[in-house]
């Protein structure tokens, strides 16, 4: 199905239904997953161009190269978790239990959605240029800084180096998702990160 055609299935949309995705929301997901499936030197602009339906003037409309759409695929996704984490934790004033199994709740349900982009995240960050590169680590480091935040208050046995090491252990089990397969359902996966990622981090 080209990305005319998948545009045209929400056309009539009942008032309140989710909002169409643009065109370059379209290609951009579809440049996503070929990415993470081919790895980012295995794929053209032309074989993006392809898989979307679109052809090169076109697709150059939306995005100067494979390096903006990798841009624009992990920018907000670190700003959505920086600005995730916050809300789960301002929402939780004082409790530090509720505010870390909020924060694993948060981000083992981001995964599990977002597989794809996890896996750009783990093999391709370092293709971007400097400039945007610096600005997602910046964005990730202010993220892991909420949980070191809430372990530390919730752990006094921990110092804030100590709690930074807890944090990415914990993303790298919670961000596991991409290497898993389909034999145990959604839900249930969902539940087996959180209780492993909270026992982790509990000790």
């Amino acid at each position: 199905m080209t990305v005319d055609q998948q545009a045209a299935t929400t056309d009539g949309a009942e008032p309140g239904a989710p909002r169409r995705r643009s065109r370059r929301d379209e290609i951009l997901q579809i440049a996503v997953g070929l990415f993470a499936a081919r790895g980012y030197h295995g794929v053209s602009m032309d074989d993006i161009g392809a898989a979307a339906g679109v052809t090169g003037p076109a697709l150059y409309h939306h995005f100067a190269g494979k390096e903006a759409m990798l841009a624009a695929a992990l920018i907000p996704v670190s700003e959505e978790l920086l600005d995730g984490g916050r809300a789960r934790v301002a929402a939780r004033p004082g409790d530090a239990t509720a505010a870390l199994a909020s924060l694993i709740e948060f981000h083992v349900e981001f995964a599990l959605a977002n597989p794809a982009v996890i896996a750009l995240h783990l093999h391709e960050l370092d293709r971007l240029p400097e400039e945007p590169r610096r600005r997602i680590r910046r964005l990730q480091r202010l993220y892991v800084e909420e949980w070191v935040a809430v372990l530390t208050a919730l752990r006094h046995d921990l110092d804030a180096a100590e709690a930074r090491v807890l944090a990415h252990a914990a993303f790298g089990l919670m961000n596991s998702t991409p290497f898993l397969g389909g034999e145990v359902d959604r839900e249930r996966r969902a539940a087996l990160l959180r209780a492993a990622t909270l026992a982790a981090l509990h000790g």
